[in-house]
């Protein structure tokens, strides 16, 4: 009778196969399993190779169930991967808006930036998300925020053609 290998026993590139696994049931919103692992002792904040957290790739991938679940067990939202990408920050760009609300419920402040400094709103701005714009906006998100090059969210409209987020901008800029 054999016996399924233990975190003790597995070998390096058993260890990798797996954690591949763990990462594919984030993308898919497993939130059942990842629920089960994390119970079980699995860390909420790992990473893959690209510095993406579960959560991250939960949340980019639009699955509400794995985030609550993902939060719910420790997991920080406010851990970027490698390109500098927090989970907001993908939820804005994605124009996931449930998905921003459960973020923000959870703690996530609404101007939060990683190395960046690029916010949730520039990055609903720069894409003409309006929706997620003006939720933002009643949330307390700051316009005339800057990130690390010193463009705000109406900058980055206007230099990506977001004719509608750059004239509602324009009104709050004066």
């Amino acid at each position: 009778m054999s016996s399924q290998p233990t975190p003790a026993t597995m070998t390096d590139d058993e260890t990798a196969a797996f954690a591949e696994q763990v990462f594919e049931r984030a993308r898919q919103g497993d939130a059942e399993m990842l629920g089960r692992l994390l119970a079980s002792g699995l860390p909420p904040n790992l990473r893959n190779h690209k510095g993406d957290t579960l959560l991250m790739l939960a949340s980019y991938h639009g699955h509400h169930d794995a985030v609550r679940v993902l939060l719910a067990h420790g997991a920080d939202p406010l851990i970027a991967n490698d390109n500098g990408q927090l989970p907001i920050a993908g939820a804005a760009f994605k124009g996931d808006l449930a998905m921003i609300r459960l973020l923000l419920e959870h703690g996530v402040p609404v101007d939060a930036s990683a190395q960046d400094g690029r916010t949730a709103l520039m990055l609903a701005a720069m894409f003409n998300r309006s929706e997620i714009l003006e939720y933002l906006l009643a949330q307390g998100a700051d316009p005339a925020r800057q990130d690390a090059r010193g463009s705000t969210a109406l900058m980055a409209a206007q230099t990506m053609g977001a004719v509608d987020a750059a004239a509602r901008l324009q009104v709050l800029a004066g």
